[in-house]
């Protein structure tokens, strides 16, 4: 078998027992890259000159029985808004077209202390606000397992890199499902932890009250690896959680016969494809059938969870994305009349129209007059889902819903209905309000062969029951190793 088709966990431990070198590694990777990403465009910028560099120097640590780290030598690719010191960092947007950071966000320091190696930076929605990778200045992401379909977003490059075996795991950011939803389109494990739980310093703002970064893996195994290494707390990120260190690695227990999850059933009653309907109920009685209670609950106010999230999301979008003037950083016009004069030519160039649109949008739930009537009560509405939520985690373990209400869709299927767009995020949105961790598992495929997710939820910091979960689910079905024919 090709290098590029083991899994995380595999490739670590084949490099560690000295059956292959980290170049052999490297090399079957990068020449999957030169054949696939031609079709797929899953990648915006590549760092082969560096990415050797570090090969070379790992495999001498190693030779010399030195310690390379639980990733040493793993080929990893990232979403392009997380910083990386002297590689191009675009947030697949033409303001930033040319950014270089000069520091490392403090996942790739994480990353880099394990012996991973950066290969590249992935494509996504631009600032990270979209559904399907349509809105990149960039380029278009495919998915693998139908190019005429979106792979999902905001995450789609991240999703596709580890999807169709170009990457061994992947970092992507989740502000409202932009993990999740792509690792459902694309048949990937996705992993929108805790909020608080991984650092967010370097990562580019869209939503600061809702971003997280996580990983996206082939495996639920790669998934618990990568979260041991990116996750603990950090003084350079003021909402970083200051907690003891976890293995989650010891929660991959197959069992779930002490384990109660909670089905929302109003929840999961209208707007969702039949299709999706159906696997999803198959993997609530696989589930059942493996042990586990099925409880039924109520979530009532997370059907509010959309038009609060958009409220939310686009007045902190409003503000962060306020730093963008043609003046510190980013895309300046060559051609201006004033200061004024300046900044509306340097911002009308730079943001896509959807960027535009959510600025409006935020711009205008802030504004006087209106920031009582949207943007507070979208606040007071939030204060009751998570209170819902912690009072549905009473009476369960884990929650289980769809990852999304439909598989992927065809491309400018939905970008002409920004709307329609947007409640394709039903389902994850409501997590992101409340800061819940949450997964994506492979689930099955619908009749024309798109993947389908099923999402797990646990309260606040309780990854370990996610991963058990998920765990004992992979462990019993298949659905996770077949792969895009690609």
């Amino acid at each position: 078998m090709e290098s590029y088709k083991l899994s995380l966990k595999e490739i670590a431990d084949k490099i560690k027992s000295k059956s292959v070198t980290i170049k052999e590694v490297l090399d079957s990777v990068y020449e999957r890259i030169d054949t696939a990403d031609e079709v797929l465009g899953a990648y915006i910028t590549l760092d082969k000159e560096n990415a050797y560099k570090r090969a070379e120097l790992l495999q001498s640590k190693l030779d010399n029985g030195e310690d390379i780290g639980i990733l040493g030598g793993v080929p990893i690719a990232i979403k392009d808004n997380i910083c990386t010191n002297g590689l191009k960092t675009t947030c697949a947007s033409r303001m930033l077209e040319d950014f270089v950071p000069i520091y490392d966000a403090t996942v790739i320091n994480k990353l880099n202390d394990e012996g991973a190696i950066i290969i590249g930076k992935t494509n996504m929605d631009e600032f990270a606000m979209g559904s399907s990778t349509e809105t990149s200045y960039m380029k278009k992401t495919k998915n693998p397992y139908n190019t005429d379909h979106v792979p999902g977003g905001s995450s789609g490059g991240s999703a596709v890199a580890v999807s169709a075996d170009m990457a061994f795991a992947s970092l992507g950011s989740d502000t409202g499902g932009s993990i999740r939803q792509p690792a459902s389109y694309c048949s990937v494990v996705g992993l929108k932890p805790t909020y608080g739980l991984v650092s967010r310093f370097g990562l580019i703002a869209y939503a600061s009250s809702l971003d997280q970064i996580g990983p996206l893996t082939k495996t639920v195994e790669d998934s618990a690896i990568m979260l041991n290494v990116i996750s603990g707390y950090d003084n350079k990120d003021t909402t970083s959680a200051n907690l003891e260190t976890k293995d989650y690695t010891k929660a991959l227990v197959n069992d779930v016969s002490n384990m109660k999850i909670g089905i929302p059933d109003e929840f999961v009653k209208d707007g969702i494809n039949e299709e999706v309907k159906q696997t999803y109920n198959e993997a609530i009685k696989k589930l059942e059938s493996l042990g586990a209670e099925i409880v039924h609950i109520n979530l009532d106010y997370a059907k509010y969870s959309l038009a609060t999230y958009y409220i939310i999301a686009t007045a902190e979008a409003s503000s962060n994305l306020g730093r963008y003037d043609g003046i510190r950083y980013g895309h300046r016009a060559k051609d201006f009349d004033d200061l004024i004069d300046l900044y509306k030519k340097s911002r009308t160039e730079g943001f896509g129209e959807e960027v535009k649109r959510r600025i409006m949008l935020g711009t205008y739930v802030l504004s006087s007059g209106y920031y009582d009537a949207y943007y507070k009560r979208a606040q007071c509405v939030r204060t009751l889902i998570i209170s819902e939520f912690k009072k549905a985690f009473e009476g369960c373990d884990v929650i289980a819903i769809p990852t999304a209400p439909h598989t992927s869709f065809k491309f400018n299927e939905k970008s002409e209905n920004p709307l329609e767009m947007y409640l394709e995020d039903i389902y994850t949105v409501p997590v992101n309000i409340a800061g819940l961790p949450a997964m994506s598992v492979p689930a099955g495929f619908d009749k024309e062969g798109l993947p389908i997710g099923l999402q797990i939820i646990a309260n606040s910091f309780e990854e370990e029951k996610i991963f058990k979960v998920a765990y004992t689910f992979e462990q019993n079905t298949d659905y996770n190793k077949k792969r895009p024919n690609i």
